[in-house]
């Protein structure tokens, strides 16, 4: 697993979660992180309902642009 801490993480919506109900909700704001070698198989890496970042397809999330205040509370509560 290849992260890349200086890339700020993304915020992104689930609009799908196909046999993934217990790991993803849809219509909920996740934290995207960034993950090169992913990317490249058309995958994301999200933080998951079980805390831990897991790869899905990149199809099941909408990337998300909030104003900066709401964006800092939502890494603040993370």
């Amino acid at each position: 697993m290849t992260r890349s801490c200086s890339s700020p993480k993304r915020l992104v919506i689930c609009v799908h979660n196909k046999c993934y109900a217990a790991s993803l909700e849809k219509r909920k704001v996740y934290i995207a992180i960034p993950d090169s070698p992913a990317a490249k198989h058309r995958q994301i890496r999200v933080i998951d309902e079980s805390g831990e970042d897991y790869l899905y397809p990149e199809s099941f999330f909408v990337p998300v642009t909030l104003p900066q205040s709401v964006r800092k509370a939502i890494l603040a509560a993370a």
